[in-house]
């Protein structure tokens, strides 16, 4: 059973309007981290006892440290913004499953959307072979730069036309043409079903990392369940988001509910 760790803050800094970039000194939760993990921070505030789910955008195995991408959307998360190098927050994880990396895949097509972004730049320092990724913001591109630094061609949509591309992530990779043996996915449910749809009549295999509201983040409150298709029948069930995934089979999730 894991234990709630007090880690100490390396770097809180904004990077975009509402988004920031924290540097968490976790040498436990460094060491057994995989790329699609997340980590539940907790609050101070008293009013405030559910943890956040924050998924891990990087991971220093040698410095002991995570590094966590979140935006501004509530009081927790806006607590979070406010602590500064040096001060602590209580800590869980290494917590669900990762993505399933196949060596054999050469041509890989990563799609991030908006704050689904951070968990793939940490795939994508595992994956070996041509990446091309496709990423889809309101405005505001996060991690550009990242992404390239690693070799990856990065494709960026904005709903606003304010960089590169106006229009969203599918309609991107429709102009592209993109192409590749697999796909790895996060992002708003909305975005991995057109994408997952778009896999399917490419007949290209694809992971998906779902978002969905994580209340405890160990699967003891059943409070993010998705439906998904049982094998080897035509039944469905409920999993868990937090323990079962967040990361699936596209073909395993039913989209239309």
């Amino acid at each position: 059973m894991k234990e709630i760790k007090h880690a100490m803050i390396q770097e809180n800094r904004m990077i975009a309007p509402g988004m920031y970039s924290m540097t968490l000194q976790a040498e436990d939760i460094a060491k057994l981290a995989k790329p699609g993990q997340f980590v539940n921070l907790y609050c101070k505030g008293e009013a405030r006892l559910l943890p956040r789910p924050i998924s891990i955008c990087e991971i220093n195995k040698e410095e002991g440290t995570i590094n966590l991408i979140y935006a501004v959307v509530g009081k927790g998360t806006g607590e979070f913004s406010q602590l500064e190098e040096g001060d602590t927050v209580e800590v869980l994880g290494p917590l669900g499953n990762g993505f399933m990396i196949d060596e054999n895949k050469k041509k890989h097509i990563v799609v991030g959307g908006g704050v689904g972004t951070p968990p793939l730049l940490e795939l994508v320092k595992h994956l070996k072979g041509e990446i091309d990724v496709y990423l889809g913001f309101r405005s505001y591109p996060i991690l550009v730069e990242d992404f390239e630094s690693l070799g990856a061609r990065v494709h960026i949509a904005t709903e606003d036309g304010s960089v590169d591309f106006k229009g969203n992530v599918l309609e991107l990779m429709k102009k592209e043409n993109a192409n590749g043996d697999i796909i790895y996915a996060c992002g708003p449910k909305l975005m991995l079903k057109a994408v997952s749809e778009w896999a399917a009549s490419n007949d290209i295999p694809m992971q998906v990392s779902l978002e969905e509201r994580m209340a405890c983040g160990i699967g003891a409150c059943v409070g993010c369940v998705c439906k998904t298709k049982k094998k080897e029948d035509k039944d469905w069930q409920h999993r868990k988001v937090c323990k079962d995934g967040p990361v699936f089979w596209h073909t395993e999730v039913i989209w239309d509910e």
